[in-house]
């Protein structure tokens, strides 16, 4: 884009996106109501994301929670055949509406990070589905993009040899490729950006 941005990171404690904008001369703030994990705390707002929305970003970039809208947790929305978990899915509607004030935001440049959702969830439609073997990083773990006013991301280094990332039900899919192998454990873990990826980001949006 040729100038210098001033970019919001939201939902991001690693700074593995911001460190990367920032390489390219861009002013670039990560924001999470946790501390960063990054090596860079004045380059990190702690707070609601919702907060800082309004405050004059040329391109915002969001990680929202995903717990309650993925597609993986379709087995507790659903917790009897036919009946939808009250209680959850109001849950995913409270996820939904966040992630809709991140999308609607005032920033001519907007990308949104999360897996599949559940089509009761209602998003808008999806702009591109990439995966982390796609940029260099040896994993498997199908992730989707919102875009406003921004390209696809164009794979830079696909690999043809990967496994997964999470066990996304090694069980029911190709076990040979889920035994024996180690997978990320917990929600800060699984939700960190994949280098590649981030590297991506920065260079063909910023």
């Amino acid at each position: 884009m040729g100038q210098r941005l001033r970019i919001l990171l939201a939902c991001e404690e690693s700074q593995a996106v911001t460190k990367e904008f920032r390489a390219l001369g861009h002013e670039a703030y990560s924001c999470d109501i946790l501390e960063t994990s990054g090596d860079h705390p004045e380059w990190h707002i702690q707070g609601d994301v919702l907060s800082y929305l309004n405050d004059d970003w040329d391109m915002i970039i969001g990680f929202p929670p995903c717990t309650y809208m993925s597609n993986m947790g379709a087995v507790r929305m659903y917790p009897k055949k036919g009946e939808i978990d009250p209680v959850r899915y109001a849950k995913a509607m409270e996820a939904k509406a966040f992630f809709m004030a991140i999308y609607n935001a005032p920033a001519k440049h907007i990308a949104i990070e999360n897996p599949l959702p559940m089509k009761i969830i209602g998003l808008p439609e999806k702009t591109q589905m990439i995966q982390p073997y796609y940029f260099g990083d040896p994993y498997s773990k199908r992730t989707y993009l919102w875009l406003k006013n921004l390209p696809q991301l164009v794979p830079t280094n696909k690999l043809s040899e990967y496994q997964p990332f999470i066990n996304g039900g090694g069980g029911r899919l190709n076990k040979s490729n889920y035994k024996g192998k180690t997978f990320a454990s917990g929600s800060v873990a699984r939700s960190k950006t994949f280098p590649g990826i981030a590297k991506a980001m920065a260079a063909q949006w910023g």
